[in-house]
Order: C-alpha cells, then structure tokens, then sequence
C-alpha cells in the first residue's frame, strides 16, 4: 500500500519534539533550556513551547536548578515491559483531555490492513460519542475519520478500498458517487481537516485531522452534535493544534 505523504503541521512538531527528547535522554544530570536551543538549533519560542507541551505531557520534568531531565511518561513508553498498556493509558489521558478542552467526542482511528478501525475514544454525558449504527469499517466515504484516512492512500489503494466496500447512501447528503469522493479526496489539503456534514448519520457532524507516523496512517477526529455545527471549524481547529502529543505518543 502506496501513502500520499506531505507533512502537517502535527507532524513536524513531533519531529522537534522528538529531536528534544533525544537531546535531553543524552543528558542524563539535566540539560538548560539554553544548551536545548543550542543543541537542536530550535529558537527559542519554538523551543519554550515545545518544552511546556512536553512537560504538560510527562515526557520531561525540570529538576531543582531548572535544567530538564526525561520524565515518568517517556520511561514508561520506551520501556520494553508493558510497552502498549503504558501506551493505550497515555493515548486515553491525552483523548480525556482533549475532549474536554475541545467540548466534543475525539476518537483515534487507524487503517489496518485494508480496513478502518476505531482503536480509543473519550466521550462522556455532554459529549455523546457517534452511534455507529453503520460499521465504520464500511462507510468510509461517509466519515470524517474515514475520508481523512482514505485522504492518506494513494489512488490505487483508494479505488481498491471503495471495490471492496460498497458507497452505500446512508443519508440524503451521502456522496455515493466513487468518481465525484475521489476527486474530493485528490482535492483535500493535509493541513485541512475533512469534515462530515451530516453524511454518516442525521443529528452528527464531525471532523477529522491526520496523524500518520511512519507507514501508519492514522488521525484524530471529533463529533457534535448538529446542533453545535457552528463549534464544528474552531473545535477542528483546536483538534488540530492539539494532534502533536498523539501523533509523539504513536511515535515513540
């Protein structure tokens, strides 16, 4: 399976963030902010920034003299023991978070061996999760999370996709046309997340932001209510400036 990669801003800052992590392990007793700045070349507001996520996140602390030492959080994850239980329990503290910040529903999807899987969520009484009254592994052309994954592909592994999975209408805005969602897909810009209106279910808007690490293709995506529609571009928005510590926790 081919990707259509063109990096987004997540991604590159999981790239710098990565490249601190990796400074900051080599420096067992602590390293300054300042020797960081010198030693990654990342200036100095891009650098207090990542530094304020990365401890937010756990991945580094500050010790007594303010230099910055490996966390709690990045021992855990690149420890051999338990590895993807200490990972799914970071995932679901980032998603909880996450949801509450951007007042919706926020899953994590990835593509698996040709299909689409929902693998967390946070959700809660007034951030009601999708009912998935349709198995979303076959109706991507009607997900956000689906389209956004799907958006990741190449074309022959989009077309190979859609001959397995038949575009069924599930409502009257449903595009069932695999002409027409190819050239929307071919169309979407990485930095833009895909949205969908009311396509899946009546009552459901959501949106979706990519996350691919590596050969992985995944993203991060949200529902509202159709009701909270005009939330919808801010709430995806905000989704989007919070994917990097996901995208860090994939990473790693």
């Amino acid at each position: 399976m081919a990707l259509m990669h063109e990096p987004t801003a997540p991604y590159h800052s999981a790239q710098d963030a990565l490249r601190v992590l990796e400074t900051v392990a080599r420096h067992s007793a602590g390293v300054t902010d300042t020797e960081l700045a010198r030693l990654t070349g990342l200036g100095t507001e891009r650098l207090t920034a990542l530094l304020r996520m990365l401890r937010r996140e756990g991945y580094v602390e500050q010790i007594t003299d303010g230099a910055y030492v490996t966390g709690d959080t990045l021992r855990r994850l690149t420890s051999a023991h338990d590895r993807e239980r200490a990972l799914r329990e970071k995932l679901q503290h980032t998603l909880d978070r996450l949801r509450d910040s951007v007042g919706a529903a926020v899953y994590i999807s990835r593509y698996v061996d040709g299909e689409v899987r929902v693998t967390q969520y946070a959700a809660g009484p007034g951030t009601p999760a999708v009912n998935e009254w349709v198995d979303f592994r076959y109706s991507a052309h009607a997900t956000a999370v689906g389209k956004s994954l799907l958006t990741q592909l190449d074309h022959n592994a989009r077309r190979d996709h859609l001959s397995r999975h038949k575009m069924a209408r599930l409502t009257s805005r449903t595009i069932t046309s695999d002409k027409l969602l190819l050239s929307r897909l071919e169309s979407q810009p990485p930095t833009v997340p895909v949205l969908d209106l009311q396509e899946y279910a009546i009552g459901t808007v959501c949106a979706a932001v990519p996350i691919t690490a590596g050969s992985s293709v995944g993203c991060l995506a949200l529902s509202l209510p159709v009701e909270h529609a005009h939330r919808l571009k801010q709430a995806a928005d905000a989704l989007n400036r919070s994917a990097a510590p996901v995208l860090l926790s994939l990473t790693l």
